[in-house]
């Protein structure tokens, strides 16, 4: 149904692509929309640490005794600093253990059993996969009814919109700084599409 919802988005901007015998929109909300939907949360860090390929290429790399140690600031066990941001802290190997149960647990995603959905990160990229659908459906549809001699400045600014998503980056507290500040330029984009 996941797969269902993008592919459908894609082939309405690709029907407006086409009448305007372009594809950088295409291309763009291609990219970003798997960006914004394809979200690592922890139940995805679980899930690539424990299918294998981690496993294996560790096998390839090293030999003899070594010992593995992450570096993560779980949303509900981490310890924040001033500023109420959380922080890194060492876990052993043991953490593989709690990976493969969390990895399996991934099906409470977006339930209501989905306590680790509930912190702001998880609650902001959902939102914004939502703003970026409603957004797109307006670009949509101003660009099949503007007049022609006023596409192109339309166009290009949809571009610029639908591209936003690759400017955020990170996790945590340095994600949700880039979601404010990407939040800033999208305001003013917004205001530009519409007058």
């Amino acid at each position: 149904a996941y797969a269902a919802r993008y592919q459908k988005v894609m082939d309405e901007v690709q029907r407006v692509d086409a009448t305007l015998g372009k594809t950088a929109l295409s291309e763009a909300v291609a990219h970003n929309l798997f960006k914004l939907m394809a979200y690592k949360d922890e139940y995805e860090v679980a899930r690539l640490y424990t299918e294998g390929g981690f496993a294996a290429k560790l096998a390839k790399q090293f030999e003899g005794d070594y010992q593995l140690h992450f570096h993560l600031a779980p949303p509900l066990l981490g310890k924040t600093n001033d500023k109420g941001e959380l922080v890194k802290q060492r876990f052993g190997p043991w953490v593989l253990t709690a990976f493969k149960v969390l990895a399996r647990l991934r099906g409470l995603r977006g339930t209501a059993l989905d306590v680790l959905g509930r912190t702001e990160e998880r609650r902001q990229e959902r939102a914004w996969i939502e703003r970026y659908l409603v957004m797109l459906q307006e670009i949509c549809e101003k660009l099949a009814s503007s007049p022609y001699e006023s596409r192109d400045g339309s166009y290009q600014i949809g571009f610029k919109l639908a591209s936003i998503p690759q400017h955020i980056r990170g996790f945590g507290h340095v994600k949700l700084r880039q979601m404010q500040a990407a939040q800033k330029r999208w305001d003013e984009l917004m205001a530009d599409l519409r007058t």
